[in-house]
């Protein structure tokens, strides 16, 4: 097997099976925060940036 070839056979499997995982990926990553428990999460995220360093000594 000469390296061209293998160069194609591994650009062959990067374009094909690359692509499939990349969409996975990107699809598990988009549905995260929407998984069944993750309310709680979600809104200590968002409402993180409006709490004061000092709110539990006072």
């Amino acid at each position: 097997m000469s390296t061209h070839s293998t160069y194609d056979l591994l650009r062959h499997l990067a374009d094909s099976w690359g692509l499939v995982a990349m969409g996975i990926v990107f699809l598990v990553l988009c549905l995260w925060p929407f998984r069944p428990g993750a309310r709680v999460t979600n809104d200590e995220a968002a409402t993180s940036i409006f709490k004061d360093e000092n709110d539990g000594e006072r």
